[in-house]
């Protein structure tokens, strides 16, 4: 897979998480996700943060490839919250772009919260 089907990838992902909410089906975890709530959705980004963590901290000849997969996890299930929500990629995109170039420490300071 190139650079391009990666970024591709979360694209087409939204997509069909878009369908699975729209046409929900009896056999997509997905669509039983969307089907439970914003709660259970939350829950699981907890559950899966949890294990990036935990992930992160392991010192195994698999660490690497375990960390990988819980990333994976974790953005998905984000994913599906902004789908939930009716948030786009795009409005993410375009937050981490206005941030881009601007330190950390200055860009929280000039919250408006």
């Amino acid at each position: 897979m190139t650079k391009t089907e990666s970024r591709d990838i979360l694209d087409s992902l939204i997509g069909v998480l878009q369908n699975r909410k729209n046409n929900p089906s009896e056999k997509s975890y997905t669509a039983t996700l969307f089907a439970r709530g914003e709660e259970k959705i939350c829950e699981k980004i907890s559950e899966e943060a949890a294990e990036v963590v935990e992930a992160a901290f392991a010192e195994d000849e698999n660490s690497r490839q375990h960390l990988v997969h819980e990333a994976a996890d974790l953005v998905f299930h984000l994913m599906v919250l902004l789908v939930h929500k009716g948030l786009s990629l795009e409005e993410v995109r375009g937050e981490l772009a206005r941030r881009f170039g601007t330190s950390g420490l200055e860009e929280k300071a000039g919250r408006n919260r």
